[in-house]
């Protein structure tokens, strides 16, 4: 790889994180009476409330395939954080971040204890803790492909453009 192509790389990525930097943060409240449990240590939020000023984003299912290879890991969890990249990579093509998503489905195949806190633990490497999405967990047999163990699509907020 060239010098040119290596600085036009690194100019791109600077461009890509000062812009994410300057992204300004949602418009959206989340919420969770004091009447029900605390939802965010498992990364969730009861409600959410969003302006009619904007517009809604709905994003596909976003499975852990492999970037490289297309394949899918055996490992839970390497698909959870790739099925989290994919999303981040829709978000990012919108100028948006995981603090705009409202509303998330998850669906697991095979759902269990342990699943539901990787996925819990990959949520609060990604978001706020204070503004988790709302969410729906499906437990699931199968998925769309063979050895795919993990899903998730999203609704999220796009404030209007000043």
């Amino acid at each position: 790889m060239g010098t040119l192509t290596v600085q036009r790389k690194t100019l791109g990525f600077i461009l890509f994180y000062t812009l994410m930097a300057t992204i300004t943060t949602p418009a959206q409240e989340f919420h969770n009476p004091p009447a029900l449990f605390d939802p965010t240590p498992y990364a969730f939020s009861h409600a959410a409330e969003a302006p009619a000023t904007g517009s809604y984003v709905f994003i596909s299912g976003q499975s852990g395939r492999d970037d490289n290879s297309g394949a899918y890991s055996l490992d839970f969890r390497n698909q959870v954080q790739n099925s989290l990249k994919h999303l981040m990579v829709v978000l990012s093509d919108y100028d948006l971040v995981p603090e705009n998503i409202v509303k998330i489905t998850v669906l697991i195949v095979d759902h269990s204890s342990e699943k539901l806190q990787i996925w819990s633990e990959e949520m609060h490497k990604v978001w706020d803790p204070k503004k988790f999405p709302t969410s729906t967990l499906i437990p699931v047999p199968r998925l769309a492909s063979d050895g795919m163990l993990f899903e998730v699509d999203a609704i999220a907020y796009r404030p209007p453009k000043p």
